[in-house]
Order: structure tokens, then C-alpha cells, then sequence
């Protein structure tokens, strides 16, 4: 298993649910921009899971040397880079806040991933499991620079879904809601709308046994978003969302 963003909460909590599920991978490569925090979740699969890890740095802001992933194989890849950066209010002016955001969630990661798609598509197998997010669902005042960079993320996997469909490779969009993690810590998040990085892995894992295409962590999260995307314009540029 590929794991770009390895230091992400969810996808740590992902590998941990797939070998209790029974998954067992040859090696678990952590890409990650933060060795140490890895390298510590590596031994901690090793220890409790005998599940062997390789530690991969990767830094979005910097260029890619594809050299390191030359021997790397997998059927299966999870991506859950990303960046939430500043909000509208403080960010929207700061240029290097809206250029990391672009970057992390979009324009740097999806040359990335890409090298990994062609992999697949040469093997004619595996799954790729993208973590996006509702904010691309559609723009908002509070957070409309993350959000269209993760509307840019959704439309690529849903096109690379398509691209790839006579070719036995699985595309999966993962729409997480609020999330407990350490990017969204001491945010005002309704307990009833936030899922626990524990709770989505299960949900993600079910989703990518039954090969969905596209899923919510919290089911409320698609009547939600189905609701906001519908609002008529005149409305929704005057609402505080």
C-alpha cells in the first residue's frame, strides 16, 4: 500500500483498520513531509500489526525527486495530502497561504499521483483512494481558496474514474465533513457533524471493499451539501457560509 500524506490522522487510522480487516501488504510505503512523525507509526504497525513500513519524504513545495518511488509497486494507494491554510478573512490576500493551498491540495500533488496512475494503468489493477472534500462541493465566503482547490482534486478523480474504467483500476472520492484532527483542533465543529478519524477509516474501508465511486464520511454530509449546491444563487451570495 502507497500512502501519500502519512501523517494524516485519517490515513494512519486506515491502515490500522485494513490489517485488522485481514489486509496484509508486502510493505506499506509512508510518503510522507514529516520523517520523524512517520517513522514513529511505522514502528507502531510493526510492532502491533508485524506489518512492515518504508518512510518516503516528499515536500509539495519543493520538486519532486521521482527517483525515490522507481521501485515502489502496490495495488493499492492512498492519498490524504492536504492543507487547510488560512481562511478567507486572514488568508485571502496572503499570496504564499493561497499558493500552498493550490499546491499542497492540487497542482503539485496530482504530477504526483499521476506517476503512481501510470503504474496502475500498466497493470491493469488496484485501487486509488483520493480524500477530497465537501468544501469543493461548492464555494463559499469562509474558505472558497481551499475549497476550489479540493473542487479541482474532485473533478481529477473523477475524470481519472472515468479515464480508468475499462482498465481495472478503482477510483475513490472520499468527501470527509468536519474531522477531529489536529488541522481542524480548537474549531467550533457540531459534535453531530464531525466524525472521529477512527469513524472515518471504517466508513472508508467499507466503501473501498464495495468499490463505491464516491463517498461522504457522514452520510448527513451528502443531504447537506445536496441542499447547499441547490440554493439559488441570489440567495446563497447573501448567506454567511
Amino acid at each position: 500500500m502507497i500512502i501519500i500524506g502519512s501523517t494524516s490522522e485519517v490515513a494512519q487510522a486506515f491502515v490500522e483498520e485494513a490489517l485488522r480487516e485481514g489486509e496484509r501488504f508486502e510493505k506499506i510505503y509512508l510518503i510522507t513531509s514529516s520523517k520523524e512523525t512517520s517513522e514513529r507509526f511505522a514502528r507502531h504497525i510493526d510492532v502491533k500489526f508485524l506489518q512492515q513500513a518504508e518512510v518516503i519524504e516528499l515536500d509539495l513545495m519543493k520538486e519532486t525527486d521521482y527517483s525515490k518511488f522507481e521501485n515502489i509497486n502496490s495495488n493499492l494507494l492512498f492519498c490524504a495530502a492536504g492543507y487547510l491554510g488560512e481562511g478567507t478573512e486572514d488568508g485571502l490576500y496572503d499570496n504564499k497561504n493561497t499558493e500552498r493551498i493550490i499546491d499542497i491540495n492540487y497542482a503539485k500533488l496530482v504530477p504526483v499521483l499521476n506517476y503512481f496512475v501510470q503504474k496502475f494503468e500498466s497493470r491493469r489493477s488496484g485501487t486509488i483512494i483520493g480524500l477530497s472534500s465537501v468544501a469543493g462541493d461548492r464555494g463559499r465566503q469562509s474558505n472558497f481558496i481551499y475549497g476550489s482547490a479540493k473542487a479541482a482534486f474532485t473533478a481529477y478523480l473523477s475524470g481519472l474514474r472515468n479515464y480508468l474504467s475499462d482498465k481495472k483500476v478503482h477510483v475513490l472520492t472520499v468527501k470527509p465533513g468536519f474531522m477531529a484532527t489536529k488541522m481542524t483542533e480548537g474549531m467550533p465543529l457540531n459534535p453531530k457533524l464531525t466524525a472521529t478519524p477512527n469513524q472515518a477509516a471504517k466508513h472508508i474501508f467499507k466503501a473501498f471493499r464495495k468499490k463505491k465511486n464516491v463517498v461522504y464520511v457522514l452520510p448527513v454530509w451528502e443531504l447537506i451539501m445536496l441542499i447547499i449546491k441547490n440554493i439559488p444563487e441570489f440567495i446563497f451570495k447573501k448567506l454567511k457560509l
